[in-house]
């Protein structure tokens, strides 16, 4: 069990710092967004998955922190992406360009 335990452990780390290099690579604040939400929230769950095999007496507590992330993380980005646009933050246009220019050629 405990090398099962690693393994998620390892996993959610992963995700958790793919998430991290998603939101300083990523070209604009949308895209930063969904990086953040998706890998991180996968990343969480997976190291609250480890936590639980390696602690069984804590699956109760664990599975309300599961709930609370899953409930607000969603929330939260997509609020924030509704301000963003609401305030005028345009999306990144270079998928345009490169649509533009293909089509042109």
């Amino acid at each position: 069990m405990r090398l099962l335990a690693d393994i998620i452990l390892l996993i959610g780390a992963t995700f958790t710092l793919l998430g991290a290099l998603g939101l300083l690579r990523m070209p604009d604040v949308y895209n930063r967004i969904q990086a953040g939400t998706k890998a991180v929230t996968l990343g969480a769950l997976s190291l609250l998955l480890g936590i639980g095999l390696l602690y069984p007496e804590w699956w109760s507590k664990l599975l309300v922190i599961a709930l609370m992330i899953l409930v607000t993380n969603p929330i939260g980005s997509s609020t924030i992406a509704r301000a963003l646009m609401m305030a005028g933050v345009k999306p990144w246009k270079k998928v345009e360009t490169i649509t533009s220019e293909r089509d042109q050629a």
